[in-house]
């Protein structure tokens, strides 16, 4: 059952921090690249420098072991370890697959179609992060009507 809360304990905002030993191709990379536009960003004592890039909607996607698994073979053919993966959804997964690898990316997996009816590619990408870009081929509410997708709640 999905519950909500209302008032004043609510999440207002995800955000991811990163840290990157080379920070100028990672902001070339992120901001000018990918095209994450800078909300702010601040500059401190001993060359102290943060970015805070907005990269629209932001969710939080849980996945056990045997589908992060599933997720890795369809996106790249095998497993590629553990952490994290940052995905960002485009509306040009091959225009703008090419244009990350341009940009300095390493392409892990080319753009695909998945099962689920969007265009994923997986990109090796600054400050040691993998990347998925990904292009919905489907809007959310015809998916959910297929066998094996839709909300707890549904099934």
């Amino acid at each position: 059952m999905t519950t909500h809360t209302n008032g004043s304990d609510h999440v207002l905002q995800l955000r991811v921090i990163v840290e990157a030993e080379d920070f100028d191709a990672a902001i070339a990379f992120y901001r000018d690249a990918l095209g994450l536009p800078e909300e702010i960003a601040f500059e401190g004592e001993g060359d102290a420098r943060v970015s805070i890039l907005d990269a629209g909607r932001a969710t939080l996607e849980i996945s056990n072991p045997a589908q992060k698994r599933m997720i890795d073979q369809v996106e790249t053919g095998k497993c590629q370890g553990s952490g994290i993966r940052l995905a960002f959804e485009i509306t040009d997964g091959r225009g703008v697959t090419k244009r990350l690898a341009a940009a300095g990316a390493t392409i892990i997996g080319e753009p695909r179609e998945t099962p689920w009816r969007s265009l994923n590619s997986r990109l090796g990408a600054p400050a040691g992060l993998q990347i998925t870009v990904f292009e919905e081929l489907e809007k959310v509410h015809d998916r959910a009507q297929r066998t094996g997708f839709g909300t707890a709640d549904a099934r």
